[in-house]
């Protein structure tokens, strides 16, 4: 019998007098915030502008969730597809299922777009957003905690997540491996790497960036090997697990290659920042210096 374990939300819906509040979706529009908040002052530290994150996140939050959604669903369409099945279900984001895998490469496209129309280098940027994701991913995490969803293998240890029944769907009650408190935590340990690797070697030209894809994917592997739901295998490995490698290999691939052709960090990440900080401070001291009285 366990004594102790993490319980799970009766609901996965909060009420404000008329207004349901999706536990899934507030977790991830506080994700959101959180890494426009952190990629704002990372971006300004670089010398670009205030707001110019925000400006780009525009577009690229919109892509980032519906490539998140496309990849579930492509991914696990016998969901929506199948016997018994309904279609319309897979537009029902607010019941969970987004694929970071999609989020991140039609989020990526969506900020191309934005930074061409700013006239901004997107590796500059995706090195100021790189670690405010990997928070906004641990926030995120928690909305599975709320859906009851993405957990791991049955386990008695104290930390282990309690599951409540569900027939419809198959669920089983019992304590369970928290994987998404593992990938939370992970992530939250992604984010100080980058801090920490940004500041201690300079990295620029998309470098941030990928090590945070590198780092991410690691933890997504072993996480992936204690989840316990329904997942397409290839070769007895699950499909998520072969892309965390794959895409490992890229990301490393492309720091090693990166810092061969382009070392060092951007010297100008935003054209007429400077001139605008310049005139900014000329303006807060009153301009130009009062003459000499005679």
């Amino acid at each position: 019998m366990n004594l102790a374990y993490i319980p799970s939300p009766s609901t996965g819906v909060l009420h404000l007098g008329p207004i349901p509040l999706r536990g899934y979706a507030f977790c991830i529009i506080i994700g959101v915030f959180v890494a426009v908040w952190l990629g704002n002052r990372r971006w300004i530290a670089r010398g670009g502008r205030a707001g110019t994150v925000a400006d780009i996140a525009v577009w690229a939050v919109p892509f980032g969730l519906v490539g998140g959604r496309l990849y579930h669903v492509i991914t696990d369409y016998e969901l929506y597809f199948g016997e018994g099945r309904n279609w319309v279900d897979s537009f029902k984001i607010w019941e969970g299922g987004l694929g970071i895998w999609g989020a991140v490469a039609l989020g990526a496209v969506g900020a191309w777009i934005g930074c061409r129309r700013r006239g901004i280098p997107l590796p500059a940027w995706a090195d100021a957003v790189a670690p405010g994701l990997a928070i906004a991913q641990a926030i995120g995490r928690w909305g599975n905690w709320f859906n009851q969803e993405l957990y791991g293998k049955r386990t008695d240890v104290p930390w282990a997540l309690k599951i409540d029944a569900d027939p419809a769907i198959g669920r089983v009650a019992g304590t369970y491996h928290p994987t998404f408190l593992y990938e939370s935590l992970w992530c939250l340990g992604v984010a100080a790497l980058v801090i920490w690797a940004d500041r201690r070697f300079k990295l620029g030209h998309g470098r941030a960036f990928a090590l945070y894809v590198a780092a991410y994917t690691v933890g997504r592997f072993w996480t992936e090997y204690l989840r316990v739901d329904e997942a397409h295998h290839v070769l007895g490995l699950r499909l998520n697990g072969w892309t965390s490698i794959l895409v490992f290999v890229a990301a490393v691939a492309y720091i090693v290659i990166s810092s061969r052709k382009v070392p060092g960090r951007e010297a100008v990440v935003e054209p007429g920042a400077s001139e605008d900080a310049a005139v900014g401070d000329g303006a807060s001291s009153g301009g130009a210096e009062p003459k000499a009285a005679k």
